[in-house]
């Protein structure tokens, strides 16, 4: 049922456009140009520099999703790393789903209402890469 909702194409290129586009934010949110109070359950009272940490951890995780994902898509074929590829993408699906409880039950209501949503999508595009062969 999966399979025909959405190609695997589709899905690892949505996914893709999605993280850089997700990197792009965490280098927003680094530089101050997007407020931090909108991230990490919206405790704007923690210390600039555990912010920094926090997002350059995220920012470094980002990145490790979109190497997954160029694998499992097929746009760097190193063939020693597919079945890193293929257990990869089914943790980030399940990251994808945590992070999506997380945002639902955040006390920032941009993490409710935007954030919540798109990790869901991204949950279900990552879900539908993980089923490709």
């Amino acid at each position: 049922m999966m399979r025909n909702w959405i190609s695997a194409k589709l899905a690892g290129n949505t996914l893709l456009i999605s993280l850089i586009l997700l990197s792009i934010f965490h280098i927003l949110v680094l530089t101050g140009i997007v407020p931090s109070n909108i991230v990490w359950g919206g405790r704007s009272s923690n210390s600039a520099s555990n912010i920094i940490a926090l997002e350059l951890i995220a920012l470094l995780v980002t990145l490790i999703f979109i190497l997954i994902v160029a694998l499992k898509a097929g746009y760097l074929k190193i063939s020693k790393l597919k079945k890193v590829a293929t257990v990869g993408i089914w943790i980030m699906a399940g990251f994808f789903l945590l992070n999506m409880v997380g945002n639902l039950s955040s006390p920032s209501l941009v993490e409710k209402i935007i954030f919540g949503p798109l990790t869901l999508i991204m949950a279900l595009l990552a879900f539908r890469l993980a089923l490709e062969k």
